[in-house]
């Protein structure tokens, strides 16, 4: 009778094609995304990091906890399936994906339902707008109308004309303000609004626009904190 040898030397593959192996890595993304929202519970339970710092990357993984769901709706119906499929014991990080919206927009004494639907949709298309740079998207019709739902959003909040990140963002999108970098001081002025569908900003412009955004992006989840905890 002869014997199956088995060398443990020998990598066991966890996926025979393609597909499969994609499915895998979702699933381990998932699984870290779960993790990283459980610490950040208790680091910020604990105070061992402030409200500035906690909401903005409590929102980004709940975005892309989201995003991984979906991805592997197939073979994950629920996030409880998930969690008792892989014996995963985060009863913080269930908990904060179950309400859907960081501590501090939680228990927040102006965060009703419609408020915390409203940070969910701004940070969303803060998130969708600071990605599409990141990614190269440079015309007009790329970027202008991902900008027009950010600006709406975010002058739904009380406050928001005073904020400094509000103004910035505006003088990219508005028709009568001039886009400019303020860094090189080009002589060269040009609007998203005037330009042509497919005219594209710089990379210059695209890295001050990118540093305007994310200022707002961090000081709108101050604005959600009272403002007390700054980076």
């Amino acid at each position: 009778m002869s014997e199956t040898r088995i060398s443990l030397d020998e990598e066991v593959r966890l996926y025979t094609t393609n597909a499969e192996r994609d499915q895998i890595g979702n699933l381990a993304t998932l699984f870290g995304i779960v993790v990283s929202l459980d610490y950040l519970e208790r680091a910020y339970v604990r105070d061992s990091i402030t409200s500035a710092e906690y909401s903005p990357a409590c929102t980004r993984l709940l975005s892309q906890y989201k995003t991984s769901l979906q991805l592997v709706s197939e073979v994950v119906p629920d996030i409880d399936h998930f969690m008792s499929r892989y014996r995963m014991d985060h009863p913080a990080a269930l908990h904060r994906i179950r309400v859907g919206v960081p501590a501090t927009v939680e228990h927040s004494s102006e965060a009703g339902p419609e408020t915390g639907k409203w940070v969910a949709e701004t940070t969303q298309s803060f998130i969708t707008f600071m990605d599409a740079l990141k990614l190269r998207l440079r015309a007009k019709d790329q970027l202008h109308p991902i900008l027009q739902d950010l600006v709406t959003g975010y002058a739904r909040f009380k406050g928001s004309k005073d904020w400094e990140g509000r103004s910035r963002m505006v003088s990219w999108q508005v028709s009568s303000v001039l886009l400019q970098s303020s860094i090189q001081r080009l002589s060269r002025l040009i609007t998203l609004n005037g330009m042509s569908a497919s005219e594209e900003i710089t990379e210059e412009q695209s890295r001050q626009l990118l540093f305007d955004v994310d200022h707002a992006y961090a000081e709108f989840f101050r604005s959600l904190s009272g403002g007390k905890d700054h980076a």
